[in-house]
């Protein structure tokens, strides 16, 4: 046996072992730097009294005291049962309903036509935050400025209103829903052309309908991207709150969980914020 060849063989190999870790370094000090050192200061100060009273020098370490008062709170759960509405609403009917819907409609049109589609629904996400909300507080607006109240429920007899704030939480949904939808879109797209073109040819050969194709054939298919849009629209969900904080900034029923966090740690109406409670608060995306 030659040994010089085995050692050489080695050699490459942990030579290779070598450029692949220092390929891997750069990213991993970014993850290190700005997720897992942030998440561990996170937790800390989550043990702490910090706030805009005590000041980044006078804290002291209070234990659990912030878990316990926000567990006693009287809107944790009101809040809670908020955020699960919204998160579970926005995530069936639209990032995961509505972008596989649009996917496999898209699918089917003539491939121009098809990709003229899926841009249109793009508009919502490339849309400036603040224009787009504005765009949904004047489409829900009261007559003669409302679009909704103007051209449906008037001429229809209906009494209209501001409907905002008796429909909060559902635009709250809308608003949220539509942009989420896209990127479920673009998921479910890049799957469904990655489908063999003989098993969708063989379905039209062999009958099969749209429904028949999109149920035995597609949907079939998507087990894993589906999995990933769930999985990660879910974690986006729950930490998002720029939307709702600019449509309604938690009034009328629509403060989700990380919404409250942003008011307790950043911003209250007597200018104390409570960094401590902030932080604790967030402990529920950062695991």
């Amino acid at each position: 046996m030659d040994w010089s060849i085995i050692e050489g063989s080695f050699l490459n190999k942990k030579k290779k072992i070598n450029s692949a870790y220092w390929f891997i370094l750069p990213a991993a000090a970014l993850v290190i730097l700005y997720f897992f050192i942030p998440v561990i200061l996170t937790i800390a100060i989550s043990f702490t009294n910090m706030s805009s009273v005590t000041g980044f020098s006078n804290w002291k370490f209070n234990g659990l005291s912030n878990y316990i008062k926000i567990f006693l709170h009287p809107d944790s759960w009101n809040i809670f049962s908020s955020t699960i509405i919204y998160v579970v609403c926005t995530l069936c009917f639209f990032n995961v309903g509505m972008g596989l819907l649009v996917s496999i409609l898209a699918y089917h049109l003539p491939r121009k036509i098809g990709g003229f589609f899926k841009s249109l629904w793009l508009l919502p996400r490339i849309t400036p935050a603040v224009v787009y909300v504005l765009m949904w507080t004047m489409i829900a607006a009261d007559a003669p400025y409302g679009i909704i109240n103007q051209h449906i429920l008037a001429p229809l007899g209906l009494p209209t209103s501001n409907l905002i704030p008796e429909n909060a939480m559902l635009f709250c949904v809308l608003v949220n829903g539509y942009i989420g939808a896209s990127f479920g879109m673009i998921i479910f797209s890049s799957a469904i052309e990655s489908i063999s073109s003989d098993i969708m040819t063989s379905s039209l050969v062999d009958g099969a309908t749209f429904f028949n194709r999109a149920r035995y054939i597609i949907i079939p298919q998507l087990k894993w991207p589906l999995l990933f849009v769930t999985t990660y629209q879910t974690l986006s969900l729950l930490t998002s709150f720029e939307s709702i904080m600019i449509l309604t900034d938690g009034n009328f029923k629509t403060e989700v969980w990380s919404l409250w966090a942003y008011h307790k740690a950043l911003n209250n109406y007597y200018g104390h914020s409570s960094f401590s409670v902030g932080h604790q608060l967030s402990q529920c995306y950062v695991g």
